[in-house]
């Protein structure tokens, strides 16, 4: 049977705007496999589809839409932007933080999110690379603070083991 390819939504329709800081709510989340050999915990980082490698590595993230719950978006970005499929944990956390693109601030939202399917085509694999990392390797790589502040925290379950 052939893989059907989802298509990424476009638009702002349905997007959430925080009441708190007027710009749009994000939904997001750190991809990431326990590996069978050693027993090490990598995640999955991807890159920017407006600026590539050389900007750095981001986690999948998106705006969170008026039809689904944050763990759904989640979800969906990470189909849309990485390709994987997964069980999203509990949330990491919240930070508001400023756009690059736009002069607002977003609320935005990241999840762990355990990777059970690794597609090989999905919806924006032509404009971003995708690439397993160790969790140093990402912090070290990973230009928004914010998305280094959730890091922080899925690194800091992890050595709790409270994944």
């Amino acid at each position: 049977m052939a893989a059907m390819m989802v298509a990424a939504r476009q638009g702002r329709e349905l997007q959430r705007y925080s009441a708190s800081t007027g710009g749009r709510i994000v939904v997001g989340c750190i991809p990431y496999r326990v590996r069978d050999d050693n027993g090490e915990v990598e995640v999955l980082v991807i890159c920017s589809r407006k600026k590539g490698a050389s900007a750095g590595v981001l986690f999948p993230k998106g705006g969170w839409e008026l039809d689904e719950s944050m763990d759904e978006a989640a979800r969906r970005e990470a189909l849309e932007e990485a390709g994987v499929r997964g069980e999203t944990g509990q949330s990491l956390g919240r930070w508001c933080y400023q756009s690059r693109s736009y002069e607002a601030t977003y609320e935005g939202y990241m999840f762990p999110l355990r990777v059970t399917d690794e597609l090989e085509r999905w919806p924006e694999m032509s404009g971003r690379g995708r690439t397993w990392v160790t969790v140093q390797d990402a912090m070290d790589r990973c230009p928004h603070l914010w998305m280094r502040e959730a890091l922080q925290r899925f690194a800091d379950r992890v050595a709790d083991a409270a994944l």
